[in-house]
């Protein structure tokens, strides 16, 4: 059976720093960053690399639909 692994990307510009994203991972690989954008956000960012599942948890909670959830099959 193929093991799916994850890979998020937010896009920083549209997020405004709400934290449901952080709060709804199971996995815990979210944080909002020290940085802020172009409104002043502190924006979501994934801090540990190649551990998500693919979930898409912090996708469906987004209100602003700034992160988008990839899936790949690994043998």
């Amino acid at each position: 059976m193929a093991k799916i692994k994850g890979a998020i990307v937010v896009d920083t510009e549209r997020c405004k720093g709400c934290n449901l994203c952080v709060v709804a991972c199971p996995l815990n690989i979210l944080s909002l960053a020290k940085e802020v954008n172009m409104k002043g956000y502190n924006y979501s960012l994934q801090i540990v690399e190649n551990t998500c599942n693919g979930c898409s948890s912090c996708a469906i909670v987004c209100p602003d639909g700034c992160i988008t959830v990839y899936k790949v099959k690994v043998e």
